[in-house]
Parts: structure tokens; C-alpha cells; sequence
């Protein structure tokens, strides 16, 4: 493996992630270790200290009532018994000189002179280092006896210095496998957790050479990257959608804006072939400026709806009479709806007053009710209704037309979208686009409801 493909790695995220998994791992278990080393080694202390202090008190009471010769057969006694951990035993007098030390021989790597140089009316704990190792003396002074004399008694640190070497080596040997076991679980732990990111960026380079149907292969596992990878595919399932709406709606686009651009090309010809005649100049800078309106209000909208979907559209929002604003649309559509021998019919709740902006609002109104008219067939109805709903005020229009198709009710919304139904009448399929921001960004919500060839119901619902 190069040095710069090992740099490589080391700086991938899953390397990362298995690496702190290893170092906690590794890390808490040494921790633990250390903690029991520690515990292990206090209560072998602590053990020591009792088993001295309660010989201490034996021997003190043997040495009052039988003295020295009561020590020796003690000693004596306890020589079998103790062989791998003997007992220290010193009698000094009340200078603290020493008078005797039983099996002197046993301490011979031990400076015993220290004792007698200590303190003469000291009590307590000595702890004398021996010359060959890392064994200790630790030896417990008992007050002055009747005799005038001091009994101390002491135990070597041997065996719990072999304990806790033995513990060491222990350790030495777990934490081996332990490290073994730490590595490789990270590295397990890290690719089974990272496995959902790998299948993020399988898909998007799957996507990046052409596949546009590739989606994650989510484990429903619920949890934080099971749901990211759920949210990767609705947003790749969006733009599938918005790219197959657009890819469907240019020839409609392309048709729209040719028709005012080739009308605006035929009256400049025609006034360029004419250019005498000044009423057909004045005629052809009318209709040029018309169509260049058209084209002006079409990418207007455009704008709009981009604003829209993006939740930047600006509004100027103030206290209105919406039941006036209603009425106006109402009455400019009943022009309309009259050429198409249609009947509009309007239930208007009176005194109906919110914070809106009514040019967008106005705006919004307009394009549910025109759908509502141009898909209404001659000798129907459309019925609109408004009324306060608790804190809200609710807005119905329904048309008697041929419905919207189950299949295309979820995507009426989107920019550029045309059902088959509407794909022989004029538009690009902007305004239901448009209306939805517009509601938005006054706070509201817009609602359809529809069958199959039983027309559709548009709610629009505005706080009061």
C-alpha cells in the first residue's frame, strides 16, 4: 500500500469514526484495568495493615506476660505456618536501642538500623525499601510496655507485590486481544454505520454517469441515516419529477413564447414593407408593444413562481375588505363566464377583513377561478363560497368540469405542469404553481379536492 493511499484513508470519514470507536474501546478498557489495579492494590494494603496491627496487639500481650521466651516459642510456632510470609518482630527499650529481633535472618535486606535511628517515643507506621527489589517493610510500632520496652511488628510486601505483578502480566495478555477486538469492531461498527452514506454516494455517481433512476437501498432501520437516506430519494424523486414536467412541458413553452414573438416579427415586416404609411407604423408599434406585454407578463410570472417555491416571494401585506376584494373578481369573470354561457354563482360572507396583499392575493383568486371557468362546459356552474371559519376564513370554488385524474392530483402543484385535459387549452401551467406561493407566503393553505368527471373543489384557507 503507497504512503499516499494510506494518507488517503486515514482521511475518510469511516477511518475516523472506526479509529475513535477503537481509542474509546481501547481506551475505557485500559481505564478499567487501571481502576482495578489500583482497588486491588488498596485492599491488599489494607489487608496487610489489619493482619499487622492485629499481631501487633498478640504479641504486645505475650511480651507482658511471658516476655522474650513467650516471643521465641511464638516465633516458633508460627514458622511453619508462615514460611512464605514471615512475621518481623523487634523489642527495643525506652531508648529505642534494639534488645532483640527474632529471625534476624530473614531481614537481612532490609537496613534494620533505620529503626533504631527513628523517633524514640514515636508510634505508628515505619516502612523500610529492601536493597534488592521493590518489596517494603512495613512495620507498626506499639506503645511502651510495663518492661519499659517497645514492641513492632511487621509484615514484607512480597506477596502483594507478586499479586499485583501478576495482575500486570494479566493485563499485558488481555489487552492483546482486547485491542484486537477494539480495532476490528471499529472498523465493523464504522462501515455498518456509514454503509447508508456509501449508498448515498453510490447513487449520486450512479446519477453523475446517466442513471436517473438510481435510488438508496434504505435498511428501514429508522434511525438518523435511514432517515436521510429516505429524504435523498423524495428529493431525487422531485427532481425526476420536475425534470420529466419540464422535459413534457417545452414544446408548450416554446409554443407560447413563439406565438407573440412571430407576431411581433410579422407586424415589423409588414411596417418595414409599408413604412410610408404612418397609421400602419402607429399599428405596428401597438401590436409590437402588446405582444411585448405578453412576453413581459409571462416571464413575470415565471419569476414569480420561482420566488414562490423558494419561499422568497415579497408581499405587502395590509388590513383588507376581502369580501369587496372577492366581489371584484367575481364580477370580472362573470364577462367571461357569460361568452362561454357559464353561471357563476357567489355566497360572500359580508364584513370579511384580513391582512393580506390584495394585488397578490387578487392574483391568486383569479387563476383558481379561471381554471374554474375555461374547464366548466357550457350550460354549468361554478359556485364560490366565503366564509369565517373560527380565527380563519375559508374560500371554495368549484367548477363543474371533467375533474383532475387521481394520478395528477399530487402534482397540480408543481411548476409546469399540464394534465392531458389541459393540454388543449392556452396556459403553461404556471398558476396553480403561483397560487400555492402566493398562499404561503400570506401563512395560509390551499386545498383540492376531486373526482373523476365530477369537477374539483379549490380551498383556500387565510388566518382571519
Amino acid at each position: 500500500m503507497s504512503l499516499k493511499h494510506l494518507r488517503n484513508m486515514t482521511r475518510t470519514l469511516g477511518f475516523r469514526v472506526g479509529a475513535w470507536y477503537s481509542a474509546i474501546f481501547i481506551g475505557s478498557s485500559a481505564l478499567l484495568f487501571a481502576l482495578a489495579y489500583l482497588f486491588l492494590g488498596a485492599t491488599l494494603r489494607g489487608q496487610d495493615y489489619e493482619e499487622i496491627q492485629l499481631e501487633l496487639r498478640e504479641v504486645q500481650t505475650l511480651y507482658d506476660i511471658g516476655g522474650v521466651t513467650a516471643l521465641n516459642r511464638y516465633v516458633d510456632e508460627l514458622g511453619s505456618e508462615r514460611r512464605s510470609r514471615p512475621l518481623f518482630i523487634r523489642v527495643a527499650d525506652r531508648a529505642n536501642h534494639t534488645r532483640h529481633i527474632f529471625s534476624r535472618d530473614s531481614w537481612k535486606d532490609f537496613d534494620l538500623e533505620i529503626l533504631s535511628r527513628s523517633c524514640h517515643d514515636c508510634q505508628g507506621w515505619q516502612t523500610l525499601t529492601c536493597r534488592k527489589g521493590t518489596y517494603v517493610l512495613d512495620v507498626l510500632s506499639g506503645p511502651l510496655t510495663p518492661r519499659g520496652n517497645r514492641v513492632q511488628v511487621g509484615m514484607s510486601s512480597q506477596r502483594r507485590q507478586e499479586i499485583l505483578s501478576q495482575f500486570r502480566k494479566i493485563f499485558l495478555v488481555v489487552m492483546l486481544p482486547l485491542f484486537a477486538l477494539g480495532l476490528g469492531g471499529g472498523l465493523f461498527l464504522s462501515r455498518r454505520t456509514l454503509r447508508p452514506l456509501r449508498a448515498i454516494i453510490k447513487t449520486v455517481r450512479s446519477i453523475d454517469a446517466g442513471t436517473m433512476d438510481a435510488r438508496v437501498e434504505r435498511a428501514h432501520t429508522g434511525d438518523e441515516l435511514d432517515e436521510l437516506a429516505g429524504l435523498f430519494n423524495s428529493m431525487l424523486d422531485s427532481i425526476h419529477r420536475l425534470i420529466t414536467s419540464m422535459e413534457n412541458s417545452l414544446d408548450d413553452v416554446a409554443h407560447d413564447l413563439r406565438t407573440p414573438m412571430t407576431r411581433l416579427r410579422n407586424v415589423s415586416e409588414m411596417a418595414l414593407r409599408d413604412g410610408n404609411d404612418p397609421s400602419l407604423l402607429r399599428l405596428a408599434l401597438e401590436k409590437g408593444i402588446e405582444e411585448s406585454d405578453r412576453i413581459l407578463s409571462l416571464l413575470t410570472t415565471l419569476m414569480d413562481v420561482s420566488e414562490a417555491e423558494t419561499g422568497m416571494l415579497r408581499i405587502t401585506a395590509c388590513e383588507n375588505d376581502l369580501t369587496r376584494l372577492i366581489e371584484t373578481i367575481v364580477e370580472m369573470y362573470r364577462f367571461v363566464a357569460e361568452e362561454k354561457e357559464v353561471v357563476i354563482t357567489a355566497d360572500i360572507e359580508s364584513g370579511l377583513v384580513a391582512t393580506i396583499d390584495p394585488h397578490r392575493l387578487s392574483q391568486a383568486l383569479a387563476n383558481i377561478l379561471d381554471n374554474a371557468v375555461k374547464f366548466t362546459p357550457e350550460g354549468k356552474t361554478v359556485r364560490l363560497a366565503a366564509r369565517r371559519n373560527g380565527d380563519a376564513i375559508c374560500i371554495e370554488i368549484e367548477d363543474s368540469g371533467p375533474g383532475i385524474p387521481p394520478e395528477d392530483l399530487p402534482r397540480i402543484w408543481d411548476r409546469l405542469f399540464r394534465g392531458d385535459r389541459s393540454r388543449s387549452e392556452k396556459g403553461l401551467g404556471l398558476g396553480l404553481s403561483l397560487v400555492k406561493g402566493i398562499v404561503a407566503a400570506h401563512h395560509g393553505e390551499v386545498h383540492v379536492e376531486s373526482r373523476d368527471g365530477q369537477g374539483a373543489l379549490f380551498t383556500v384557507v387565510l388566518p382571519g
